[in-house]
C-alpha cells in the first residue's frame, strides 16, 4: 500500500554544529523528482554536502546530507518537500494522483506596488521579505525618480497563504515587450566560444570532466562527473537531466577538498534503454559541460553615465526559474553599497532555450567607486558560493 503521507519525508536535524542534518525522501518515483527536490532545497538556502539516490523506476529513496542555517524553517521545508512527492497525491487517492500527472494550470500572478523614499539596500530588503513569505518574483520593474522616490512593481506568484490582489492583463503585455538584449550582449553571454573565454576569469568555473560508460552496467548508462562545487550544483545536474527526460536510478555524490565534487549517475532514457546513440551522448555532454562551467551568466555593460548589470539563468522545461537569483543580486549590490537606478526581470528565448534575464542599472554618480571586476566577482560569488 506504500508509505503513509507523513513518512514520505523525514528530517533529522543535527545536534552538533559541525554535523550535517539528514533529509530522507521515500516515495513513488517520477521523472524529474530529483530536480524538484533540489529546487526546494536550494530555495531554503541549504548546503548539500552529500546525497545518495536509488530507484527501481517505481519507488525512489533519496538521502540528502545538508547544512542548514539558524533561521532554517525545517517544518515548512518538510511540508514543501512532501508537496513535491507523488506520495502526497497517493494519500489523497488514485484519482488525485492521476490528476497530478496531467499538465498543471499556470499559477496566478499577483501585482505588488511599492512606493516610498529611496535608501541604500531598500530593494534587497523588500526582496528578502517576499522570499520569506515564499512569494516567487516572476517580473519586476523598479524605477527611481530624481526627487529620491522609488516605484517598485513586483509581479509574483503566491505559494503561501498570503492574500494579494491578482494582477491585471498588463502582466501578459509586459512579457511580450521587445527584448532589451542587444545582439552584442547575446553573443557575449550565450555564445559557446565566448563562454570558453570566460573560463579564464573569475565568473566561470573550469571545464568539468564528464565521461560516459555503457559497459559497466547491463541496463544503465553511467555518467561520471568531476567538477567544482557550487551553490545549486545538484540542482543544475538534475535540471539538465529532467529537461532531457532522463530517468535517474542511482546517484553517488561526494565532495573532495571542499571545492571539488565527484558524481556517479546511473541513468536511462524514458523508454528504459541506455543512451547508446553518440549524437545523444554528445548533446547531453555539451549541455552538462555548459551548465556546470557557467550555471549563470554575468555581464556589465557601460551605459554612460551609468553601468548596466545583466544576469541570466536557464529556465526549467516546467517553467521554473533558478531560486533566489534576484535576492542574491540585490544582496551583493547592498554589500557593495551600489545605488540602483532601475531593475527589471524578463524571460527571453535564445537558441530555442528560455532564459530568465535580470537587468539592473547602477548609478555611477553615487560617489561609490567600485570596479567592474569587483562587481562581477561579488555577484558571481554571491550566486555560486554557499554561506
Amino acid at each position: 500500500m506504500g508509505l503513509l503521507y507523513d513518512d514520505a519525508v523525514i528530517i533529522r536535524q543535527s545536534e552538533k554544529e559541525d554535523e550535517p542534518s539528514v533529509i530522507t525522501v521515500n516515495c513513488p518515483d517520477k521523472t524529474g523528482l530529483g530536480c524538484d527536490l533540489c529546487h526546494i532545497i536550494l530555495f531554503f538556502g541549504l548546503t548539500v554536502v552529500g546525497t545518495d539516490v536509488s530507484t527501481d523506476g517505481k519507488w525512489c529513496y533519496i538521502v540528502f546530507w545538508v547544512v542548514g542555517r539558524p533561521s532554517t524553517r525545517w517544518g515548512l521545508l518538510k511540508k514543501r518537500l512532501m508537496g513535491a512527492c507523488p506520495s502526497f497525491w497517493l494519500a489523497c487517492g488514485m484519482s488525485a494522483y492521476l490528476a497530478e500527472l496531467q499538465p498543471s494550470k499556470p499559477p496566478d500572478v499577483f501585482l505588488l506596488k511599492f512606493c516610498c523614499n529611496d535608501r541604500s539596500g531598500l530593494l534587497h530588503d523588500v526582496t528578502e521579505v517576499l522570499c520569506e513569505l515564499e512569494l516567487t518574483i516572476k517580473t519586476v520593474k523598479v524605477s527611481t525618480t530624481p526627487d529620491g522616490k522609488v516605484m517598485d512593481l513586483f509581479y509574483i506568484t503566491d505559494t503561501s497563504s498570503c492574500e494579494i490582489e491578482l494582477a491585471g492583463p498588463d502582466i501578459s503585455a509586459s512579457s511580450q515587450e521587445p527584448s532589451f538584449l542587444s545582439d552584442a550582449i547575446i553573443e557575449d553571454m550565450f555564445n559557446i566560444e565566448m563562454l570558453e573565454k570566460h573560463q579564464d576569469n573569475s565568473i566561470a568555473f573550469k571545464c568539468p570532466s564528464i565521461t560516459f560508460d555503457n559497459l559497466l552496467s547491463p541496463s544503465h548508462t553511467l555518467i561520471q562527473i568531476v567538477c567544482q562545487d557550487h551553490k545549486g550544483l545538484l540542482y543544475d545536474i538534475m535540471r539538465t537531466l529532467k529537461d532531457y527526460n532522463i530517468q535517474i536510478s542511482y546517484v553517488r555524490f561526494t565532495t573532495k577538498e571542499k571545492t571539488e565534487c565527484e558524481l556517479d549517475l546511473f541513468i536511462m532514457q524514458a523508454d528504459g534503454k541506455k543512451i547508446a546513440d553518440p549524437g545523444k551522448q554528445n548533446s547531453l555532454h555539451c549541455r552538462l559541460e555548459m551548465e556546470l562551467s557557467c550555471p549563470v551568466r554575468v555581464a556589465l555593460i557601460s551605459r554612460i553615465p551609468d553601468t548596466e548589470l545583466v544576469v541570466a539563468n536557464p529556465v526549467e522545461s516546467s517553467g521554473k526559474g533558478r531560486p533566489l537569483v534576484f535576492y542574491d543580486i540585490t544582496l551583493a549590490l547592498k554589500m557593495l553599497n551600489k545605488a540602483i537606478v532601475s531593475a527589471e526581470i524578463r524571460r527571453h528565448v535564445i537558441d530555442d532555450r528560455e532564459w530568465e534575464v535580470y537587468r539592473v542599472l547602477l548609478d555611477e554618480g553615487d560617489g561609490n567607486s567600485v570596479s567592474t571586476k569587483e562587481i562581477e566577482e561579488t555577484i558571481w560569488k554571491m550566486l555560486m558560493s554557499w554561506g
